[in-house]
């Protein structure tokens, strides 16, 4: 099984010791290692795939923090770079009672957001499957062109190009800077992970099979769009067919990471089955309902448990009902 990479943020959530209180309202919260892109890498992890994270954190404890962490869960972190030109990004998230999230985020800059493009190099990715990235560092910084000048390399090796646009208003100046960004970085991907709270926002469009049309008109690269819709499970298109998986859970403790554990364990499929970017379109409406089955299973168990990367199951805690 090849190498999954992924470029981005790495950060860390303070997580609320209480819930059903907004941000202003908690009383005291814990840290815990998180970044969708660190997360995601976690999730392929966790279930036996070869993992490595592209990112800066700051010389401070907690970039330490994440750095251990990577340590303990074998994520190479020789890519990963440190720097006292500013510190390792905080996300604060308040939980709801349904486990529903609200963040503030402090990176004014953040580390992760100062990686310069020349630190990427051309002889990286070769062995590589796939490059994922979200829109948290796609802002006007230099990890945009760092963003950027990785998804050219890897595209050049024969990579598929997952991203994961995980929208976060508020880190933009304007809902404008955000859709332009997304909507660039979506001419370079091969698999597109979105959500039902993104969809109309991304594409124009509210009704699914209209989003889906728009997205595929648009994006000549694109080849899979997998969605997810929260208590109505999960679902997954090609220019060619469709499927859907209606498993949920119902008990979430916490669904910090899980869009994550849903991504990276889909990719882990992919790779697993032996498929590159130029099988993704290809893919039987069977297979696919297969590969959301278990994506929204792994999602599922994460969310009964608390934090991220720690609660993601392994390859045989998935074999247990």
């Amino acid at each position: 099984m090849k190498r999954l990479y992924a470029i981005g943020e790495a950060l860390i959530d303070m997580t609320p010791t209480e819930t059903g209180k907004g941000i202003a309202e908690v009383s005291a919260f814990s840290p815990h290692v998180g970044g969708a892109p660190a997360n995601v890498l976690g999730a392929y992890r966790r279930l036996g795939g070869d993992a490595s994270l592209i990112t800066q954190v700051g010389d401070d404890p907690f970039g330490d923090k994440i750095v251990n962490l990577l340590e303990e869960y074998a994520i190479d972190h020789s890519k990963v770079l440190r720097t006292d030109a500013a510190n390792t990004a905080l996300a604060f998230v308040a939980l709801k009672e349904d486990g529903g999230r609200e963040f503030s985020f402090y990176r004014k800059p953040g580390a992760d957001m100062l990686y310069d493009p020349s630190n990427v190099k051309e002889d990286w990715f070769d062995d590589g499957f796939a490059l994922h990235f979200c829109s948290v560092d796609l802002g006007e910084f230099p990890m945009r062109e760092a963003t950027r000048k990785a998804i050219e390399i890897a595209q050049k090796k024969g990579l598929l190009i997952s991203f994961d646009p995980n929208l976060r208003f508020n880190l933009w100046k304007s809902a404008e800077d955000l859709h332009e960004a997304v909507l660039a970085f979506l001419s370079y991907a091969d698999l597109v992970k979105i959500s039902d709270e993104e969809l109309a926002f991304i594409t124009g469009h509210e009704d699914v099979p209209a989003a889906m049309d728009r997205l595929f008109e648009r994006y000549t690269n694109l080849k899979l769009v997998v969605y997810t819709e929260g208590k109505n499970g999960q679902r997954a298109f090609t220019r060619k067919v469709s499927a859907r998986d209606t498993y949920t859970e119902k008990h979430a403790v916490d669904t910090t990471g899980a869009g994550d554990a849903f991504i990276g364990s889909f990719l882990y499929q992919i790779s697993e089955k032996g498929l590159g970017r130029d099988d993704l379109a290809g893919l039987s409406e069977e297979t696919l309902e297969a590969m959301l089955h278990f994506s929204g299973r792994y999602a599922g168990k994460s969310v009964t448990r608390a934090g991220a990367i720690p609660s993601y199951p392994t390859a045989d805690e998935m074999k247990e009902e």
